[in-house]
């Protein structure tokens, strides 16, 4: 395959202010793993041959110059003379690589190494098809060459160049200090995704989202991966809402099975349009009822397949929490606070094992829907305060980070429940875990659940034993520490 044999440089840009600061910025580039770093000189206060020089003596990695101008997204809004003759004083200096605009005459271009380069602003990915575009773009190109999809929903080509041999790609050396949309930072780039792992046989995963910034997927499944010994990578996905946009990444893919993506997690608020995508005949009984999946294993041939882990996660939590299997759910008085999509997964999968479910919603309407789909009970709010229940479930986003001094019922309410699971697992511990706890309710955390879904996500893509306990480390640090 083309470019296959090129080295895929880790790129750090250096947006610092003063030459001494760039020095600075370098040695921290060298001591995080880069390979290479970009100094934008539109960046610096003043930009003279003595600054030129102080930046690339003893230089401790191969160094590009780059003096962007403001009609290519830089900051430089002088002469293009005078910008020109900064890059040819560069050049003479023994800058490794000239970054030069192809916009610029071939007869005004320094001598030396040049990246010849074009950079649109004012187009940044509408969604991670476009990133797909940007592989195929590297995948022909025949001769050392960097493309990049800009912005969030282009992310997954800067994490993908190195499977297909560009000549780099570019992570900031931290937050805030990103040169271009949907950069990494470096350590997001080493850690997180696993760079120095990714060669041109990596499998390809990803969870399909809006948001997934903040998603703490690629984390869970990188970590099992690296774990597991398994040739993969994990990706965020930023699909925004409607089946078209989803459609038309899914279309990508299927055009590009280069890209070897072989799984995808599904969350808000795409899982009805997965069903659509993998087709009612190719997922089970209970995904079918529920209408929704958030699991897509991709075959060798293309075909989809598809499956809810989040009903078999939340039943393996709960029943594991009460020592029974899920068939003696049968005949308990389950009562579900919410209407929502994972209250639907829950009772979905309450009924199918006979559990007897009574909906709690504050708009009756919706939980009675819900409710005569599977074939269960439904109340407004105000009936908690007659609740009758062995097992409560909160289903709702009552309690969830930043409110966490919310509870989605008093504690009186919880007199008489034996087992108190919510399905919110951020903060660990909820209102309403605490105060369950208190009443001596046996209790169920949303980590579990959580937990348990990424598992059999893993399980089904490789065929493999998840590591349930490293992912849940990844899970609970994650929530105390949200740093790589």
């Amino acid at each position: 395959m083309p470019g296959q044999s090129q080295k895929t440089s880790l790129i750090v840009p250096l947006t610092h202010p003063t030459p001494e600061a760039m020095r600075a910025g370098m040695r921290a580039a060298d001591a995080a793993g880069a390979d290479m770093v970009e100094c934008r000189l539109d960046y610096l206060e003043k930009v003279d041959r003595p600054a030129l020089r102080a930046l690339l003596k003893d230089r401790p990695l191969p160094v590009i110059m780059t003096f962007r101008p403001a009609r290519q997204g830089g900051r430089f809004d002088g002469r293009e003379p005078d910008r020109l003759g900064i890059l040819f004083t560069a050049g003479k200096l023994g800058a490794d690589y000239l970054d030069v605009e192809d916009d610029v005459p071939e007869s005004h271009r320094p001598r030396g190494r040049v990246i010849l380069s074009h950079h649109d602003f004012a187009f940044l990915s509408q969604g991670p098809e476009d990133a797909v575009t940007a592989c195929r773009i590297l995948r022909g190109a025949g001769k050392p060459a960097i493309a990049l999809a800009m912005g969030e929903h282009g992310a997954t080509s800067r994490i993908l160049a190195r499977k297909f041999g560009a000549f780099g790609t570019f992570a900031s050396l931290q937050e805030g200090a990103e040169s271009a949309p949907g950069q990494f930072t470096i350590q997001q780039m080493k850690t997180l995704y696993r760079w120095d792992c990714i060669g041109p046989a990596t499998a390809v995963y990803g969870v399909i989202g809006c948001p997934v910034v903040h998603s703490m997927s690629p984390a869970i499944h990188n970590a099992a991966f690296a774990h597991a010994g398994v040739d993969a990578v994990y990706v965020p996905l930023r699909i925004e809402p409607g089946p078209e946009s989803f459609n038309r990444f899914m279309h990508a893919l299927r055009q590009a099975p280069w890209m070897d993506f072989r799984g995808l997690s599904v969350t808000i608020p795409h899982k009805e349009n997965a069903l659509a995508a993998v087709g009612e005949e190719s997922v089970d009984e209970l995904s079918r009822r529920i209408g929704a999946v958030n699991t897509i294993r991709i075959e060798a041939d293309g075909t989809l397949r598809g499956w809810n882990s989040d009903y078999a996660a939340a039943m393996d939590a709960l029943v594991g929490a009460m020592g029974i299997r899920r068939e003696d759910l049968a005949g308990r008085n389950v009562a579900v606070l919410g209407a929502g999509g994972a209250a639907r997964a829950i009772v979905a999968a309450l009924t199918y094992y006979h559990a007897a479910v009574t909906i709690y919603n504050r708009t009756v309407s919706r939980g009675e829907r819900l409710a005569a789909e599977f074939g269960a009970a439904a109340r407004g709010r105000e009936a908690l305060e007659y609740l009758e229940a062995e097992i409560l479930i909160n289903c709702t986003s009552i309690g969830m980070y930043p409110d966490m001094d919310a509870s989605p019922i008093p504690p009186h309410v919880l007199q008489g429940v034996q087992v108190v699971f919510d399905t919110v697992y951020n903060p660990i511990e909820t209102r309403l875990l605490r105060e369950a706890a208190e009443a001596g309710c046996r209790t169920v955390c949303g980590v579990d659940m959580f937990v348990g879904q990424a598992a059999t996500q893993f399980e089904t893509w490789t065929g493999r034993q998840a590591p349930r306990e490293l992912m849940r480390k990844v899970v609970l640090k994650h929530l105390t520490d949200p740093q790589p």
